[in-house]
């Protein structure tokens, strides 16, 4: 209903600008200041009191003068305060609201007919995941949610590296030592097991002596050689280790849960001839030089100072030529093109996308969002044999930490009556990687994180415990009213305090975060909104009884008004990638 709302009050003060010959470039409708008992405000007055001649209150109130509420569903009256419009909704804004919230889905928006990839993660597959890129696949497959949510048809990608040098190196690793040669894996899984030899290979390259590392260099060399020769025997070796670290890699993102549609190899684009037309076609370009022994595109007059290389003297392609051809195949395929990354991947995906228009493709279509990185405390975890801290490792940590807080919570009747061990194990699970996924995408993803185990797993604070906890209790109430006899009602007429009208309120917006959320790739709008949700619910429930109210007609409404907290928060959590647990 918000999204209704808006529209609304922004027509209203269209209409009252129109009538009193003022310009309409700027309506100013925003979230009231805090005090404010209105559910939005103009601040129009501020920006015309010059052009007028007259101090801001008094072209507030000749605005709301000219505002006529009849004939709008959602828009009661329109007061001035001070220097803003306020704008107050009616109780059909209540009734449609607790109405709406009743359904499942509330909160998805309408088919919007466009067809979405989001490309995110895409770790090269050396290894497992490390806890530093972590930030990566909780972000994409957040924005993925959004986006579907928001009413796109939404695809995930991962995109495979599997034709530059450090792939080349691993296979040649894995093909030249033996078992006996390697240290224990750490974790008895594909990825674990494969990323020794990449280990082991990378520090035979720096210790040998030169002639030992001149023969690895070639045998190197000839695997890169293969692959853009389109050797299919070098294919078939490459892919022997891309694969099985790939599949251990994507264990570790299944319990986030980052899950993704296709994979998409690079050598998808050598196969088929698209990475040597784009090479061709570049070679063509106005910007194309040779220098320092390799084919170059001289970006200068675009601004930046590093030249962009696209084919070296061996006549081997470069990662970013391949993710050109890669690119041109996604905008064939998709309306958008989505694509998360690393703020140190920031020069090399603006240079790919000067040079995607050098090649003549609309670039206004493809959108990249960049993150930074996430730090443990000095101390919060150990590594193990120096090889840093993986996923795995934090996410073990967390689920372990959080079940030592769901059992120092339990007392021992509810223990024994309500929640056994397959209970507690659940809720660890869900709490524990639920903490990880909410400290980390609640962040503007500009901003570096430092993640803090007892800020996470806070029950009481801004934490994803704490708002999971309301979920928990709505189920808890809708439960007990149930064996109560109650039945909900959706008379908002009779949810006239202002804990109950807050809540009505604050479920009302939760479209419009979406949409908000999706227009700016911005997955934290929705988490900074379910925690005010989460506070907003808990004030409700400390004032307004369900189970105890005067009377029963407004039972029913304030568990049809629970009910709608429920569908909200379960699928504002959903959109953030976090369950919603039904006890805790």
């Amino acid at each position: 209903m918000f999204r209704e709302f808006r529209s609304e009050v922004e027509d209203a003060v269209s209409t009252a600008l129109s009538a009193l010959d003022l310009p309409t470039d700027d309506l100013g409708v925003e979230e009231p200041p805090d005090g404010v008992s209105a559910t939005l405000a103009s601040s129009a007055a501020f920006r015309l009191a010059g052009e007028v001649g007259a101090p801001p209150p008094k072209v507030a109130v000749d605005i709301a003068e000219q505002i006529d509420a009849t004939g709008y569903t959602y828009l009661d009256s329109a007061t001035p305060q001070g220097p803003y419009v306020n704008f107050h909704v009616s109780d059909a804004y209540y009734a449609e609201t607790v109405e709406a919230g009743r359904d499942d889905e509330y909160g998805r928006l309408s088919d919007t007919g466009k067809d979405v990839v989001v490309e995110h993660t895409s770790a090269n597959p050396t290894g497992p995941v490390h806890v530093g890129r972590a930030r990566n696949p909780i972000l994409g497959d957040a924005i993925a949610r959004i986006l579907d949510f928001a009413g796109n048809d939404v695809e995930r990608h991962y995109y495979v590296n599997d034709a530059g040098r450090q792939v080349a190196v691993f296979t040649w690793a894995y093909e030249t030592f033996d078992e006996s040669d390697l240290p224990d894996p750490e974790r008895d899984r594909s990825d674990y097991d494969l990323v020794r030899y990449y280990r082991k290979g990378n520090a035979f390259l720096e210790d040998a002596d030169e002639e030992d590392a001149e023969a690895a260099e070639e045998e190197i060399a000839s695997i890169m050689q293969g692959l853009e020769a389109g050797d299919e025997e070098t294919f078939e070796r490459v892919a022997v280790v891309v694969d099985q670290v790939l599949s251990g890699m994507t264990a570790s993102l299944e319990r986030l849960p980052a899950e993704f549609d296709r994979f998409v190899k690079e050598t998808k684009f050598i196969r088929n001839g698209d990475a040597e037309e784009v090479v061709r076609r570049l070679k063509d370009s106005e910007y194309s030089v040779y220098e320092e022994d390799a084919w170059q595109l001289d970006l200068s007059s675009f601004d930046f100072e590093k030249n962009l290389v696209f084919l070296r003297s061996d006549g081997t392609t470069l990662y970013t030529t391949r993710d050109l051809a890669h690119h041109e195949w996604k905008f064939d395929n998709y309306d958008e093109a989505v694509t998360v990354l690393g703020e140190d991947h920031k020069l090399q995906a603006e240079q790919l996308e000067t040079a995607l228009e050098i090649l003549g493709n609309d670039t206004e279509n493809l959108r990249q969002t960049f993150y930074s990185w996430v730090n443990l405390p000095e101390g919060g975890m150990s590594t193990r044999k120096g090889t840093g801290v993986d996923l795995d490792d934090l996410l073990d940590e967390s689920v372990q930490r959080a079940r030592e807080e769901v059992e120092s919570r339990l007392d021992s009747r509810i223990r024994d009556d309500e929640l056994d061990d397959e209970d507690v194990e659940r809720i660890a699970r869900q709490v524990g990687i639920g903490a990880v996924r909410y400290d980390i995408v609640s962040k503007q993803p500009t901003k570096g994180i430092t993640f803090e185990w007892e800020r996470a797993l806070d029950f009481e604070a801004q934490s994803a415990p704490y708002v999971q906890y309301v979920h928990a209790r709505c189920c808890g109430i809708v439960e007990e009213a149930e064996a109560s006899g109650i039945e909900a009602s959706t008379d908002a007429s009779l949810l006239d305090g202002p804990e109950e009208r807050e809540l009505v309120a604050t479920i009302a917006r939760f479209p419009f975060v979406v949409e908000e959320a999706a227009d700016g790739l911005e997955p934290h709008v929705v988490a900074t909104y379910v925690r005010q949700f989460a506070e907003t619910f808990n004030t409700f429930y400390r004032e307004c009884s369900v189970l105890n109210a005067d009377d029963d007609d407004v039972a029913a409404a304030r568990l049809g008004l629970v009910e709608a907290a429920r569908h909200t928060v379960a699928n504002a959590l959903w959109v953030l990638g976090i369950e919603a647990p039904d006890s805790m």
